[in-house]
């Protein structure tokens, strides 16, 4: 490969299996990459010592500690400066309009300062792509918008263990499993300002068979995610994604445009 590879940051919550794959494709030149740093919003996360292990530089914003702080003492606490809570309201997609205003109102103005914290930490190492291996943090636009810059060319990438648009949020391979599903998979898709709603880049599949348990199901889907996130980063290092709007029919009646992702050619 003699592309320039691209600078790829990681965010994780746990054990970092799909950044391992990562890793392990970019040590092996399968893709155009480089690790340039691994955030986490966890202090026991198992996927840092990954990081540490290839001397990847990695940091913490503790989610938890910088919540509660905003329950204790929300009238005193200023929030970033570039925060602008109506500009954020006017563009989330995680509340419904009936949900409690002050229980959206807490959880944006809190979460722009776990992400303030995620941004200023984030801002010491140049990239070009930010990918979620296993985040389990929502994303609010405020985070968002400061990341894909310009709006038009998303560069938060997340992998989801369902078939999108079915079972999104957490729990997808639970999801399929006890839905009866014959067919499970996971979806690789960019981040926008729904649950798991953003432009899909590639999926893959697997059968599940009448003997599979519920951990076999998990197994089957994890294998092919280690397979099918590098694939994707790759597709965004040859700069063969393009996200374009098409117009929707007239039974999706809150919508007029939905973003999608085409591959181009090789």
């Amino acid at each position: 490969m003699g592309q320039t590879k691209i600078r790829v940051g990681a965010l994780i919550s746990g054990g970092g299996t799909n950044l391992q794959a990562i890793i392990d494709a970019s040590l092996s030149s399968r893709i155009n990459a480089e690790l340039v740093f691994v955030g986490t919003d966890n202090p026991s996360a198992k996927g840092l010592l990954r990081a540490e292990k290839i001397g990847i530089p990695a940091f913490i914003t503790d989610y938890s500690a910088i919540l509660n702080n905003y329950k204790r003492n929300r009238k005193k606490i200023s929030l970033p400066p570039d925060f602008n809570l109506e500009k954020v309201l006017s563009r989330q997609r995680l509340f419904k309009p009936d949900d409690n205003p002050e229980k959206i109102k807490t959880f944006l103005c809190s979460r722009a300062l776990a992400e303030a914290d995620l941004i200023q930490k984030m801002s010491r190492y140049p990239f070009d792509l930010l990918v979620l291996a296993g985040f389990m943090r929502t994303l609010t636009p405020y985070f968002i918008d400061t990341i894909n810059i310009p709006p038009e060319s998303p560069r938060i990438m997340n992998i989801h263990p369902a078939i999108l648009p079915a079972f999104p949020g957490s729990g997808g391979y639970g999801e399929t499993f006890r839905y009866g599903c014959k067919v499970g998979g996971c979806t690789v898709h960019f981040i926008d300002y729904g649950e798991d709603s953003g432009p899909i880049i590639g999926q893959s599949t697997f059968p599940i068979e009448p003997s599979d348990t519920i951990d076999r199901v998990k197994e089957k889907g994890l294998k092919l995610e280690w397979e099918l996130y590098p694939q994707c980063i790759q597709l965004f290092s040859e700069g063969r994604l393009q996200v374009v709007d098409i117009p929707m029919d007239e039974r999706h009646k809150t919508v007029s445009k939905k973003r999608i992702v085409k591959i181009l050619p090789d």
